[in-house]
């Protein structure tokens, strides 16, 4: 993410919706990756004009945690920006539309009853929406359920940031379980449940995907697709 000639201090991303380890603060997003500032100094003046919003809330916030799957919105250039990881798992900046910028992925991480017996999920951006299913209330819009057959994205270990649909799903008490995943190359893979991250229903996502779409291509692949490209620019 950041270049490691330039400086020994990186930004700290404040507490927030994401952990510390997961989460890419403003500053690095405009500062390093969109160019829109050359120093920190120039972050706080865009930043404390109001003009960053992150889930369509305004942030002034220099080092304000933003994790996968946020929305990050510049209103002023008219720019909607969601943070995925790409096949290398690292953050990528990936452009979308302003309707795709209304609405973000969740994933529930818990479901509890709380006072007076309502019921809530907590979901991985720290949110906690109350009445979620029986006819869904308030801000859940539509839901898909953890099965074979779904499109999801890896969210952590060596296969972050890949694209497949589930294959089956091994359950082992004690244990981690372990889901089999299967990309559009018809290459398999396993991650541990937690790292996995549903977007869409069957194979198609309700969500754009970034340049490669989530396929890892192997090292010769991408050398051969290098010079693929380089001709043809020639």
């Amino acid at each position: 993410m950041l270049d490691k000639l330039s400086g020994t201090y990186a930004p700290r991303p404040s507490p927030g919706p994401h952990k510390l380890r997961e989460s890419l603060p403003l500053t690095i997003f405009l500062r390093n990756r969109l160019k829109y500032a050359l120093n920190g100094r120039e972050v706080t003046s865009i930043v404390k004009q109001r003009l960053i919003k992150v889930d369509g809330k305004v942030r002034t916030d220099t080092t304000f945690p933003t994790g996968f799957m946020d929305t990050i919105s510049i209103e002023k250039s008219g720019e909607h920006f969601r943070l995925l990881y790409d096949v290398k798992g690292r953050f990528t900046i990936h452009r979308i539309t302003p309707e795709e910028a209304s609405y973000k992925l969740l994933k529930v991480r818990k479901v509890a009853l709380g006072a007076k017996g309502v019921p809530h999920v907590v979901t991985h951006d720290g949110r906690t929406i109350r009445y979620p299913d029986p006819a869904i209330k308030g801000k859940i819009t539509e839901f898909v359920h953890f099965d074979t057959g779904n499109i999801v994205m890896i969210t952590g270990g060596r296969n972050m940031g890949r694209a497949g649909v589930i294959t089956h799903r091994e359950k082992h008490i004690g244990g981690f379980d372990i889901v089999h995943v299967k990309d559009s190359l018809d290459r398999t893979f396993a991650t541990r449940i937690s790292n996995i991250f549903v977007i869409g229903e069957g194979s198609k996502p309700w969500i754009s995907l970034p340049k490669g779409k989530g396929t890892k291509l192997t090292i010769s692949e991408e050398r051969d697709l290098r010079r693929r490209q380089r001709t043809a620019e020639q």
